[in-house]
Protein backbone atom coordinates (compact mmCIF):
# COMPACT_ATOMS: atom_id res chain seq x y z
CA UNK A 1 0.00 0.00 0.00
CA UNK A 2 1.32 3.41 -1.02
CA UNK A 3 2.62 5.58 1.79
CA UNK A 4 2.43 9.42 1.78
CA UNK A 5 5.51 11.45 2.70
CA UNK A 6 5.39 14.51 4.93
CA UNK A 7 8.78 15.97 4.10
CA UNK A 8 7.67 18.39 1.38
CA UNK A 9 4.66 19.71 3.31
CA UNK A 10 6.60 20.21 6.51
CA UNK A 11 9.44 22.05 4.79
CA UNK A 12 6.96 24.30 2.99
CA UNK A 13 5.31 25.31 6.24
CA UNK A 14 8.33 25.73 8.48
CA UNK A 15 10.98 26.89 6.02
CA UNK A 16 11.15 30.37 7.52
CA UNK A 17 11.67 29.39 11.11
CA UNK A 18 13.51 26.03 11.04
CA UNK A 19 16.34 27.47 13.10
CA UNK A 20 14.18 28.25 16.12
CA UNK A 21 14.18 25.84 19.03
CA UNK A 22 10.39 25.71 19.15
CA UNK A 23 10.20 24.79 15.50
CA UNK A 24 12.78 22.06 16.00
CA UNK A 25 10.54 20.61 18.72
CA UNK A 26 7.63 20.60 16.31
CA UNK A 27 9.81 18.81 13.73
CA UNK A 28 10.70 16.17 16.30
CA UNK A 29 7.09 15.64 17.37
CA UNK A 30 5.88 15.32 13.78
CA UNK A 31 8.69 12.91 12.93
CA UNK A 32 7.90 10.83 15.99
CA UNK A 33 4.19 10.72 15.13
CA UNK A 34 4.94 9.75 11.52
CA UNK A 35 7.38 7.01 12.54
CA UNK A 36 4.84 5.60 15.00
CA UNK A 37 2.08 5.52 12.40
CA UNK A 38 4.37 4.10 9.71
CA UNK A 39 5.34 1.22 12.02
CA UNK A 40 1.71 0.64 13.02
CA UNK A 41 0.65 0.49 9.37
CA UNK A 42 3.54 -1.88 8.49
CA UNK A 43 2.68 -4.23 11.38
CA UNK A 44 -1.00 -4.30 10.48
CA UNK A 45 -0.18 -4.95 6.84
CA UNK A 46 2.07 -7.88 7.80
CA UNK A 47 -0.60 -9.35 10.10
CA UNK A 48 -3.23 -8.96 7.41
CA UNK A 49 -1.10 -10.92 4.94
CA UNK A 50 -0.84 -13.95 7.28
CA UNK A 51 -4.37 -13.97 8.73
CA UNK A 52 -6.93 -16.37 7.32
CA UNK A 53 -9.98 -15.90 9.55
CA UNK A 54 -12.55 -13.54 8.06
CA UNK A 55 -13.38 -11.83 11.33
CA UNK A 56 -9.71 -11.18 12.04
CA UNK A 57 -9.19 -9.79 8.53
CA UNK A 58 -12.12 -7.39 9.02
CA UNK A 59 -10.81 -6.16 12.35
CA UNK A 60 -7.28 -5.68 11.01
CA UNK A 61 -8.56 -3.83 7.95
CA UNK A 62 -10.53 -1.45 10.21
CA UNK A 63 -7.43 -0.73 12.31
CA UNK A 64 -5.33 -0.23 9.16
CA UNK A 65 -7.86 2.20 7.71
CA UNK A 66 -7.96 4.16 10.97
CA UNK A 67 -4.17 4.45 11.10
CA UNK A 68 -3.90 5.52 7.46
CA UNK A 69 -6.68 8.09 7.94
CA UNK A 70 -4.90 9.63 10.93
CA UNK A 71 -1.65 9.90 8.99
CA UNK A 72 -3.32 11.28 5.87
CA UNK A 73 -5.31 13.83 7.92
CA UNK A 74 -2.15 15.14 9.52
CA UNK A 75 -0.47 15.35 6.11
CA UNK A 76 -3.37 17.34 4.67
CA UNK A 77 -3.44 19.69 7.65
CA UNK A 78 0.29 20.31 7.45
CA UNK A 79 0.14 20.96 3.70
CA UNK A 80 -2.86 23.28 4.15
CA UNK A 81 -1.26 25.43 6.82
CA UNK A 82 -0.68 29.07 5.90
CA UNK A 83 1.41 31.77 7.48
CA UNK A 84 0.84 32.03 11.26
CA UNK A 85 -1.41 28.98 11.20
CA UNK A 86 -4.10 30.68 9.11
CA UNK A 87 -6.79 28.52 7.57
CA UNK A 88 -7.66 30.73 4.59
CA UNK A 89 -6.24 30.50 1.11
CA UNK A 90 -3.52 33.08 0.54
CA UNK A 91 -1.97 33.50 -2.88
CA UNK A 92 1.76 33.94 -3.38
CA UNK A 93 1.62 37.72 -3.70
CA UNK A 94 -0.44 38.21 -0.53
CA UNK A 95 1.77 35.79 1.39
CA UNK A 96 4.86 37.73 0.33
CA UNK A 97 3.22 40.97 1.48
CA UNK A 98 2.30 39.48 4.85
CA UNK A 99 5.81 38.11 5.35
CA UNK A 100 7.22 41.52 4.41
CA UNK A 101 4.91 43.27 6.86
CA UNK A 102 5.97 40.89 9.65
CA UNK A 103 9.61 41.71 9.04
CA UNK A 104 8.77 45.42 8.91
CA UNK A 105 6.75 45.34 12.15
CA UNK A 106 9.49 43.50 14.04
CA UNK A 107 12.67 45.04 12.69
CA UNK A 108 11.79 47.90 10.37
CA UNK A 109 13.39 46.08 7.42
CA UNK A 110 11.84 47.23 4.16
CA UNK A 111 11.29 44.81 1.30
CA UNK A 112 10.51 45.81 -2.26
CA UNK A 113 7.19 43.98 -2.33
CA UNK A 114 5.75 46.04 0.54
CA UNK A 115 6.62 49.54 -0.63
CA UNK A 116 3.99 51.86 -2.05
CA UNK A 117 4.44 52.92 -5.65
CA UNK A 118 4.85 56.44 -4.31
CA UNK A 119 6.46 56.27 -0.87
CA UNK A 120 7.32 59.97 -0.59
CA UNK A 121 5.32 60.24 2.65
CA UNK A 122 7.06 57.23 4.18
CA UNK A 123 3.92 55.10 4.24
CA UNK A 124 3.63 51.36 3.66
CA UNK A 125 0.52 49.45 2.68
CA UNK A 126 -0.80 46.75 4.96
CA UNK A 127 -1.47 43.52 3.02
CA UNK A 128 -5.00 42.67 1.97
CA UNK A 129 -5.50 40.17 4.79
CA UNK A 130 -4.70 42.86 7.38
CA UNK A 131 -7.16 45.28 5.83
CA UNK A 132 -9.91 42.66 5.99
CA UNK A 133 -9.05 41.91 9.62
CA UNK A 134 -9.38 45.55 10.70
CA UNK A 135 -12.57 45.97 8.66
CA UNK A 136 -14.12 42.83 10.17
CA UNK A 137 -13.31 44.08 13.66
CA UNK A 138 -14.96 47.42 12.91
CA UNK A 139 -18.09 45.70 11.66
CA UNK A 140 -18.33 43.63 14.83
CA UNK A 141 -17.74 46.60 17.11
CA UNK A 142 -19.75 49.28 15.30
CA UNK A 143 -23.53 48.66 15.03
CA UNK A 144 -23.88 51.51 12.55
CA UNK A 145 -21.98 49.53 9.94
CA UNK A 146 -24.72 46.91 10.02
CA UNK A 147 -27.50 49.53 10.00
CA UNK A 148 -26.26 52.03 7.39
CA UNK A 149 -25.27 51.28 3.82
CA UNK A 150 -21.53 50.75 3.33
CA UNK A 151 -19.97 51.64 -0.02
CA UNK A 152 -16.33 50.85 -0.85
CA UNK A 153 -14.44 53.05 -3.28
CA UNK A 154 -10.89 53.40 -4.57
CA UNK A 155 -11.45 57.12 -5.25
CA UNK A 156 -11.12 60.04 -2.81
CA UNK A 157 -14.80 60.97 -3.27
CA UNK A 158 -18.12 59.52 -4.39
CA UNK A 159 -20.67 61.46 -6.42
CA UNK A 160 -24.38 60.64 -6.48
CA UNK A 161 -26.89 62.01 -9.01
CA UNK A 162 -30.46 62.92 -8.00
CA UNK A 163 -33.44 63.19 -10.33
CA UNK A 164 -35.36 66.32 -9.39
CA UNK A 165 -38.15 65.39 -11.83
CA UNK A 166 -39.88 68.36 -13.47
CA UNK A 167 -41.03 66.59 -16.65
CA UNK A 168 -44.41 67.77 -17.94
CA UNK A 169 -46.99 66.34 -20.35
CA UNK A 170 -50.33 67.23 -21.89
CA UNK A 171 -53.32 65.98 -23.84
CA UNK A 172 -53.56 66.51 -27.60
CA UNK A 173 -56.00 65.82 -30.36
CA UNK A 174 -55.24 63.75 -33.42
CA UNK A 175 -54.04 66.67 -35.53
CA UNK A 176 -52.84 69.02 -32.79
CA UNK A 177 -49.25 70.21 -32.64
CA UNK A 178 -46.92 68.59 -30.12
CA UNK A 179 -45.00 71.45 -28.51
CA UNK A 180 -41.90 70.75 -26.46
CA UNK A 181 -42.54 69.84 -22.82
CA UNK A 182 -40.33 70.45 -19.79
CA UNK A 183 -37.57 67.93 -19.13
CA UNK A 184 -36.50 66.62 -15.72
CA UNK A 185 -33.56 68.26 -13.97
CA UNK A 186 -30.74 66.69 -12.01
CA UNK A 187 -28.63 67.66 -9.05
CA UNK A 188 -25.57 65.95 -7.63
CA UNK A 189 -24.19 65.45 -4.16
CA UNK A 190 -20.51 64.86 -3.47
CA UNK A 191 -19.47 62.53 -0.62
CA UNK A 192 -15.85 63.15 0.26
CA UNK A 193 -13.52 60.97 2.35
CA UNK A 194 -11.38 62.07 5.27
CA UNK A 195 -8.62 60.39 7.23
CA UNK A 196 -9.07 58.64 10.57
CA UNK A 197 -6.08 57.42 12.56
CA UNK A 198 -4.99 55.36 15.53
CA UNK A 199 -1.50 55.03 17.01
CA UNK A 200 -0.99 51.75 18.93
CA UNK A 201 2.44 50.84 20.23
CA UNK A 202 4.49 47.90 21.47
CA UNK A 203 7.98 47.52 22.87
CA UNK A 204 10.74 46.27 20.60
CA UNK A 205 11.38 43.39 23.00
CA UNK A 206 7.81 42.13 22.61
CA UNK A 207 8.14 42.31 18.85
CA UNK A 208 11.50 40.52 19.01
CA UNK A 209 10.67 37.82 21.53
CA UNK A 210 6.95 37.11 21.67
CA UNK A 211 5.34 34.67 19.29
CA UNK A 212 2.34 36.93 18.66
CA UNK A 213 -0.05 37.29 15.77
CA UNK A 214 0.76 40.80 14.60
CA UNK A 215 -2.46 41.05 12.64
CA UNK A 216 -4.58 40.34 15.71
CA UNK A 217 -2.45 42.71 17.80
CA UNK A 218 -2.87 45.61 15.40
CA UNK A 219 -6.57 44.94 14.68
CA UNK A 220 -7.49 44.80 18.37
CA UNK A 221 -5.68 48.06 19.06
CA UNK A 222 -7.17 49.87 16.10
CA UNK A 223 -10.76 48.63 16.05
CA UNK A 224 -11.85 50.32 19.29
CA UNK A 225 -10.42 53.71 18.40
CA UNK A 226 -11.72 53.65 14.84
CA UNK A 227 -15.19 52.46 15.85
CA UNK A 228 -15.61 55.13 18.54
CA UNK A 229 -14.43 57.91 16.28
CA UNK A 230 -16.51 56.93 13.27
CA UNK A 231 -19.72 56.26 15.21
CA UNK A 232 -19.63 59.79 16.63
CA UNK A 233 -19.06 61.20 13.16
CA UNK A 234 -21.87 59.19 11.53
CA UNK A 235 -24.37 60.58 14.03
CA UNK A 236 -23.22 64.16 14.69
CA UNK A 237 -20.09 64.80 12.60
CA UNK A 238 -19.60 68.39 11.45
CA UNK A 239 -17.45 67.71 8.39
CA UNK A 240 -14.38 69.40 9.91
CA UNK A 241 -10.98 68.01 8.83
CA UNK A 242 -12.63 65.53 6.47
CA UNK A 243 -14.98 64.14 9.13
CA UNK A 244 -18.29 62.75 7.77
CA UNK A 245 -21.45 64.84 8.08
CA UNK A 246 -23.60 63.19 10.75
CA UNK A 247 -27.17 62.03 10.28
CA UNK A 248 -28.61 64.47 12.83
CA UNK A 249 -27.02 67.52 11.19
CA UNK A 250 -29.37 67.12 8.20
CA UNK A 251 -32.49 67.61 10.36
CA UNK A 252 -34.86 70.53 9.87
CA UNK A 253 -33.17 73.50 11.54
CA UNK A 254 -29.82 71.67 11.62
CA UNK A 255 -26.49 72.91 10.29
CA UNK A 256 -26.90 70.88 7.08
CA UNK A 257 -30.63 71.37 6.61
CA UNK A 258 -30.02 72.94 3.19
CA UNK A 259 -27.12 70.77 2.10
CA UNK A 260 -28.95 67.89 0.43
CA UNK A 261 -30.69 68.27 -2.96
CA UNK A 262 -33.79 66.50 -1.58
CA UNK A 263 -34.03 68.79 1.44
CA UNK A 264 -33.79 68.29 5.20
CA UNK A 265 -34.78 65.29 7.33
CA UNK A 266 -38.26 65.90 8.69
CA UNK A 267 -38.71 66.16 12.45
CA UNK A 268 -41.65 64.88 14.53
CA UNK A 269 -42.20 66.45 17.97
CA UNK A 270 -42.59 64.25 21.05
CA UNK A 271 -45.58 66.18 22.41
CA UNK A 272 -43.79 66.77 25.72
CA UNK A 273 -41.05 69.32 26.30
CA UNK A 274 -38.95 66.85 28.33
CA UNK A 275 -40.13 63.33 27.55
CA UNK A 276 -41.38 60.80 25.00
CA UNK A 277 -45.06 59.96 24.59
CA UNK A 278 -46.74 56.90 23.07
CA UNK A 279 -48.59 59.06 20.56
CA UNK A 280 -45.37 60.67 19.36
CA UNK A 281 -43.89 57.25 18.55
CA UNK A 282 -46.99 56.41 16.53
CA UNK A 283 -46.72 59.78 14.77
CA UNK A 284 -43.07 59.07 14.03
CA UNK A 285 -43.84 55.70 12.47
CA UNK A 286 -46.73 56.88 10.33
CA UNK A 287 -45.02 60.09 9.21
CA UNK A 288 -42.51 57.96 7.31
CA UNK A 289 -43.66 57.25 3.72
CA UNK A 290 -44.96 53.72 3.24
CA UNK A 291 -42.31 52.93 0.62
CA UNK A 292 -39.59 53.23 3.30
CA UNK A 293 -41.40 51.49 6.15
CA UNK A 294 -40.80 47.89 5.09
CA UNK A 295 -37.12 47.96 6.13
CA UNK A 296 -37.41 50.68 8.78
CA UNK A 297 -35.66 50.43 12.16
CA UNK A 298 -35.43 52.52 15.34
CA UNK A 299 -32.14 53.94 16.66
CA UNK A 300 -31.69 55.36 20.17
CA UNK A 301 -29.21 55.25 23.03
CA UNK A 302 -29.46 53.14 26.18
CA UNK A 303 -31.04 55.80 28.41
CA UNK A 304 -33.73 56.53 25.83
CA UNK A 305 -34.26 52.80 25.45
CA UNK A 306 -34.97 52.53 29.17
CA UNK A 307 -37.70 55.15 28.88
CA UNK A 308 -39.24 53.56 25.80
CA UNK A 309 -39.35 50.11 27.39
CA UNK A 310 -41.67 51.45 30.10
CA UNK A 311 -44.26 52.80 27.66
CA UNK A 312 -47.57 50.94 27.41
CA UNK A 313 -50.56 51.10 25.09
CA UNK A 314 -54.14 51.80 26.20
CA UNK A 315 -54.64 48.14 27.18
CA UNK A 316 -51.58 48.07 29.45
CA UNK A 317 -49.30 46.14 27.06
CA UNK A 318 -45.71 47.24 26.63
CA UNK A 319 -44.85 48.70 23.23
CA UNK A 320 -41.45 47.04 23.50
CA UNK A 321 -41.19 43.36 22.55
CA UNK A 322 -37.97 41.54 23.50
CA UNK A 323 -36.32 39.38 20.88
CA UNK A 324 -36.88 35.64 21.25
CA UNK A 325 -34.14 34.73 18.79
CA UNK A 326 -30.40 35.09 19.33
CA UNK A 327 -28.81 37.68 17.09
CA UNK A 328 -32.11 39.38 16.26
CA UNK A 329 -32.97 42.85 17.64
CA UNK A 330 -35.94 43.49 19.91
CA UNK A 331 -38.86 45.35 18.37
CA UNK A 332 -40.78 48.54 19.08
CA UNK A 333 -44.22 48.85 17.48
CA UNK A 334 -43.23 45.89 15.33
CA UNK A 335 -39.97 47.41 14.03
CA UNK A 336 -36.40 46.38 14.96
CA UNK A 337 -34.79 48.60 17.57
CA UNK A 338 -31.02 49.18 17.74
CA UNK A 339 -29.03 50.65 20.60
CA UNK A 340 -26.64 53.34 19.34
CA UNK A 341 -24.64 54.98 22.11
CA UNK A 342 -23.96 58.15 20.12
CA UNK A 343 -27.65 59.13 19.85
CA UNK A 344 -28.57 62.01 22.25
CA UNK A 345 -30.26 61.54 25.63
CA UNK A 346 -33.88 62.57 26.12
CA UNK A 347 -33.74 66.31 26.85
CA UNK A 348 -35.43 69.47 25.66
CA UNK A 349 -34.97 69.93 21.89
CA UNK A 350 -32.82 66.79 21.58
CA UNK A 351 -33.20 64.52 18.52
CA UNK A 352 -33.40 61.40 20.65
CA UNK A 353 -34.81 58.80 18.23
CA UNK A 354 -34.27 58.09 14.55
CA UNK A 355 -36.67 55.92 12.55
CA UNK A 356 -36.47 54.89 8.92
CA UNK A 357 -34.84 52.76 6.24
CA UNK A 358 -31.30 53.52 7.31
CA UNK A 359 -29.59 51.76 4.42
CA UNK A 360 -31.36 54.12 2.01
CA UNK A 361 -30.96 57.12 4.29
CA UNK A 362 -27.22 57.14 5.11
CA UNK A 363 -24.09 55.90 3.36
CA UNK A 364 -20.71 55.06 4.90
CA UNK A 365 -17.98 55.52 2.32
CA UNK A 366 -14.84 53.39 2.76
CA UNK A 367 -11.77 54.31 0.77
CA UNK A 368 -10.15 50.94 0.09
CA UNK A 369 -7.06 50.15 2.13
CA UNK A 370 -5.50 50.70 5.54
CA UNK A 371 -1.96 52.04 5.88
CA UNK A 372 0.60 51.90 8.68
CA UNK A 373 3.77 53.87 9.40
CA UNK A 374 6.29 52.29 11.77
CA UNK A 375 7.87 54.87 14.11
CA UNK A 376 10.68 53.58 16.36
CA UNK A 377 11.96 57.02 17.37
CA UNK A 378 9.20 59.18 18.86
CA UNK A 379 8.40 57.19 22.03
CA UNK A 380 11.34 54.93 22.89
CA UNK A 381 11.32 52.12 23.95
CA UNK A 382 7.95 51.77 22.25
CA UNK A 383 7.51 51.18 18.54
CA UNK A 384 4.46 53.11 17.34
CA UNK A 385 2.32 51.97 14.43
CA UNK A 386 0.60 55.03 13.02
CA UNK A 387 -2.44 53.51 11.35
CA UNK A 388 -4.83 55.39 9.09
CA UNK A 389 -8.01 54.68 7.20
CA UNK A 390 -9.72 57.01 4.76
CA UNK A 391 -13.50 57.04 4.92
CA UNK A 392 -16.50 59.36 4.78
CA UNK A 393 -20.25 59.43 5.07
CA UNK A 394 -23.42 61.41 4.61
CA UNK A 395 -27.16 61.30 4.09
CA UNK A 396 -28.13 59.84 0.71
CA UNK A 397 -31.91 60.14 1.04
CA UNK A 398 -33.42 62.40 3.73
CA UNK A 399 -36.92 61.23 2.78
CA UNK A 400 -36.16 57.70 4.05
CA UNK A 401 -35.82 58.71 7.73
CA UNK A 402 -37.61 60.72 10.44
CA UNK A 403 -36.26 62.14 13.70
CA UNK A 404 -38.11 62.50 17.00
CA UNK A 405 -37.48 65.86 18.67
CA UNK A 406 -38.19 66.28 22.38
CA UNK A 407 -40.54 69.25 22.25
CA UNK A 408 -44.15 70.09 23.02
Amino acid sequence: MKQKTLTRGIMAVFAQGNEDADVQKVFAQIAEFKAKKDKEIADLTAQLATTAKAEDVTALQAKLTEAETALNTMTEQINALQLNGGSGSVNAEEKAQIEAMQAFMRTGDIRADMKKADDSNGGYLIPTEWDRTVTDKLQEFSPLRSIFYVQSTSKPAFEKLYNMHGATSGWVGEEDARPKTDTPTFKKELFATGEMYANPSATQQILDDAEIDLGVFLANEVQSEFAIQENKAFISGDGAKGKPYGLLTYAEGGTNANKHPLGAIKVVKSGNANDITVDSLLDLVYDLPQSYSQNAVFMMNRKTLAKVRKLKDTTGNYLWQPSLQAGQPSTLLGYPCYEVAEMPDVAANALAIAFGDMKRAYMILDRKGVSVLRDPFSAKPFIQFYTTKRMGGGVTNPEAVRLLKIAA
